[in-house]
């Protein structure tokens, strides 16, 4: 049986798009084993009779680790958006085979010597940008991965790979079934009072699909639970304080308890880090982040404290405003509000300014309307046009879209998948996007051109109920804008050297430029009325709801920053200073950091951190001040546009194209720095993002 599952496996298949369709857990022990084998006979041979050319060393490398990464990347990918318990056991089996081959790749000295042979010998000045970085990236990632070490600490560099992976695996696991596991029957209407009919037909129709099969949005009974858009349905706009405190207080907590408490993963995950460090060569876990990074240990905490000084003034006088506002209106904790109050009082208050609710704003962001209008903006700016392509491939859900990006001449030159909605109890929240295949020349299936990239789009947004498509909040908008941005990287990249194509070989601080770029343009006027038409009657937004939706932009913006200040702050501190077994807890550096980077305190119970997957089980580990370092980059690079002028179409098209030529074209294979200079013409500026959020001009960049 085994045997069959290895000759007859859809993950060993050469194909052009995944098989999803016909992948199952039983494919993933004998596939990845099989290929491994397969991968170290290469690797061998690579080795025995590689030499320091680019034909005979990086091709055959290139060739290696798309290879794996391409496999790898599609079990992943079902992981995350139909999880199983007979898949996670697949991936436990041989997730330590994988992880050694990683390793034995990654140290392998004839590979390392053939690539300083490379850099040191006469060719090394007639290569290149691309293939100078891309020989540089390998020498210091070589080292980084333990390379240089002598025989016993490589070993013991190899065990901790080897439990970090594990641990953030498990990380990830107990998150997703810890939000899985909370669930609240509601039965009296009073209890849900003030939810908007959106929220109430989602939680009708959780209740149906947990057995109370007359459950209806009019009448009940209704089903809340930890999931995304449940959760803010209730934070937003449930009347009854008492559920927002209680879900509120779940969703903190979760995975800090019993058999998923994440509390002993954490202290082992940054304890191992502090170790590999050390055995570097490093005094901490964030030196060696900041190696893959443009910026340095000491630049991430001046940009950090730089934003807090520039947003704290703004997030008082948020608080002191929803003060006023709760006491206007009577509320019995308008003296003392509380975090489950901030959400909802702040909805009330943007309603009150907006003069539109969220459920009225819905109906004019019906998810088919948003995705053309975003299309149109993709044409208009980048001269692309998108096409649906569905049936051309198989998909793993039959919610998932499939499409073809095409350039002006109608030839292909990208697709992607689109996953659009929450599906709980098997689906990972939030938003992202993972590349299923990038450009290469070496990997081209024809040999003549270069191998067209494939990319995932996952969102996790409110779906359609009986009566109604998905319609979308104006924060759902944004993600989807912000996803297809990291999308557009990967897709529209023109550089044929794999190892640097799309994202792959940039700082990792300039990778979220193109997604918070894209999420500029939901404020801007002409894009925000193509894609707000109502799904019933194909009204647009009307002129004021418009004006009013767009001043909202700096609606508690100095908050929102801050919020995001305090999660960048906490990682750096906690791979920095952090002391495992030391007189801090973690909590205890979270509830110290977040003193200077929230106007309210924390709940003493708070443990956000032990659901805090970008660091923990994502490749942000001393790493998430990127989005506010990228988000500097970002509004810079939109002031271009609107110094081109917003209404010139002509203008907007040229510098669309530039900024397609520069940011989305050049991948790796450019300092991110210089990259940004060809487009913009000079380095980055931050008076646009200050300009944006309503900022005071504290904030200074160097």
């Amino acid at each position: 049986m085994a045997a069959d599952y290895q000759n007859n496996n859809p993950l060993l298949e050469d194909f052009l798009f995944p098989p999803y369709d016909a992948i199952q857990p039983k494919h993933v022990s004998p596939a990845i084993l099989s290929l491994l084998d397969q991968l170290e006979s290469n690797l061998v041979e690579l080795e025995t009779r590689g030499e320091p050319t680019w034909p005979k060393l990086v091709e055959p490398l290139e060739n290696i680790k798309d290879r794996l990464s391409v496999v790898w990347g599609i079990v992943n990918h079902l992981n995350a958006v139909m999880d199983s318990p007979e898949l996670r056991s697949a991936i436990e089996e041989v997730q330590p085979e994988k992880v050694k081959f990683e390793l034995r790749l990654d140290q392998s000295k004839p590979i390392y010597t053939a690539f300083k042979a490379i850099r040191q010998s006469s060719e090394w000045e007639s290569l290149n940008e691309a293939r100078k970085r891309i020989v540089e990236a390998q020498i210091k990632e070589a080292v980084l991965n333990g390379v240089s070490l002598e025989d016993d600490k490589r070993k013991r560099f190899n065990e901790i790979q080897q439990e970090l992976e594990k641990l953030a695996q498990q990380f990830e696991e107990n998150i997703l079934d810890a939000t899985n596991k909370f669930e609240k029957l509601i039965t009296d209407k009073k209890d849900i009072e003030g939810m908007t009919a959106t929220g109430l037909a989602m939680a009708a129709q959780m209740a149906v699909s947990k057995g109370h099969e007359n459950a209806t949005a009019e009448n009940g009974p209704w089903v809340v639970t930890l999931a995304g858009p449940s959760y803010r349905s209730i934070m937003q706009h449930a009347k009854n304080r008492s559920l927002r405190e209680e879900l509120y207080r779940a969703y903190v907590t979760r995975a800090s308890t019993g058999v998923l408490d994440n509390t002993e993963i954490i202290n082992h995950i940054l304890k191992l880090r502090l170790e590999k460090a050390k055995l570097l060569g490093f005094d901490n876990y964030a030196e060696v982040s900041m190696e893959t990074k443009m910026a340095t240990v000491d630049k991430a905490e001046e940009l950090i404290e730089e934003l807090c000084n520039a947003c704290h003034s703004s997030a008082i006088q948020d608080m002191e405003d929803l003060e006023i506002f709760a006491k206007g209106h009577n509320a019995v904790e308008a003296n003392q509000l509380r975090h489950w109050d901030i959400n909802f009082w702040s909805e009330r208050l943007r309603e009150s300014r907006c003069d539109i609710n969220e459920e009225e704003l819905r109906a004019f962001f019906p998810l088919s309307r948003v995705i053309e209008g975003l299309f149109s903006l993709g044409k208009k700016l980048f001269g692309i046009n998108i096409y649906p392509a569905d049936g051309l491939a198989p998909v793993w859900n039959n919610d998932v879209r499939f499409y073809c990006v095409k350039n002006l001449s109608d030839v292909p030159i990208a697709y992607f998948y689109f996953d659009p909605y929450s599906r709980p109890y098997g689906k990972r929240g939030g938003g992202w996007v993972d590349l299923v295949v990038g450009r290469s020349r070496v990997l081209s299936h024809d040999a003549t051109s270069h191998r067209l990239p494939v990319v995932h789009i996952v969102c996790n947004q409110t779906p359609p109920s009986a009566d109604k498509p998905s319609l979308m909040t104006f924060r759902e908008v944004e993600v989807l804008f912000h996803e297809f941005g990291h999308a557009l990287q990967h897709m529209l990249t023109n550089q044929d050297e794999g190892l640097v194509s799309g994202t792959k070989g940039i700082e990792w601080d300039a990778v979220e430029l193109p997604s918070q770029f894209m999420e500029h343009w939901c404020y801007q006027r002409d894009t925000l009325m193509s894609i707000a038409k109502h799904y019933k009657t194909g009204e647009s937004l009307p002129e004021d709801i418009c004006s009013k939706l767009l001043a909202t932009r700096t609606f508690r913006a100095g908050s929102e920053l801050l919020r995001q200040l305090r999660f960048a702050s906490v990682d750096l501190e906690l791979h920095k200073n952090y002391i495992p077994g030391g007189l801090e807890s973690v909590f205890d550096i979270d509830q110290r950091v977040s003193r200077k980077t929230q106007v309210m305190p924390l709940q003493p119970e708070d443990r956000f951190l032990c659901s805090f997957s970008h660091i923990f089980a994502d490749t942000y580990a001393a790493g998430y001040y990127c989005y506010q370092w990228a988000e500097v980059l970002a509004a810079d690079a939109f002031s271009a546009f609107e110094e081109a002028g917003l209404n010139n179409e002509k203008a907007v098209k040229e510098t669309g194209i530039r900024f397609r030529e520069t940011v989305l074209a050049l991948g790796g294979g450019k300092s991110p720095l210089q990259v940004f200079i060809d487009f913009r013409g000079r380095e980055p500026s931050p008076e646009p993002l200050r300009r944006y959020y309503g900022l005071k001009p504290a904030l200074a960049v160097s």
